[in-house]
């Protein structure tokens, strides 16, 4: 007679591996560090230093209508930047066609302390002109 056999019942392993996980958040990681500076890069610009209120941390990103001491204009919208410059009909298009899916979004303009204030006054008229209900004006703190 055969006497009861019992086979040992193993437990299941429960174990996750993350080995995969920690090279994939390495690989991103260093994705990331290096496209930053990139996306970050902007339009040179000697912003004039005055006394101003800072924009509230809650509103929307603004629309910045730049121009630079040779009086070349851009836009920065937020996303990323078309580095060649617009001819200020072209910027007024494209200020108009973003208010269209945003009118409560804000545009300042990031004028260089070089260029003549009859460009600055253009580029506002122009902006006016293309729907924009007020304009403020960028500055560098006079801490900087």
């Amino acid at each position: 007679m055969m006497q009861g056999f019992q086979r040992k019942r193993r437990r299941k392993v429960a174990e996750i591996n993350v080995v995969p996980y920690i090279d994939v958040m390495l690989v991103l990681l260093i994705i990331f560090m290096a496209t930053a500076p990139i996306i970050s890069q902007g339009v040179k610009v000697d912003l004039p230093q005055g006394e101003a209120e800072p924009l509230k941390r809650d509103s929307k990103p603004p629309l910045v209508a730049s121009i630079t001491a040779e009086a070349q204009y851009f836009l920065d919208n937020g996303s990323v930047q078309d580095d060649r410059p617009l001819m200020l009909d072209e910027l007024a298009a494209l200020v108009a066609a973003e208010l269209q899916l945003d009118p409560q979004r804000p545009v300042v303009v990031k004028g260089d302390r070089q260029v003549s204030y009859d460009e600055v006054i253009q580029l506002m008229v122009s902006l006016q002109k293309a729907g924009v209900p007020s304009v403020g004006l960028m500055t560098e703190s006079a801490e900087q």
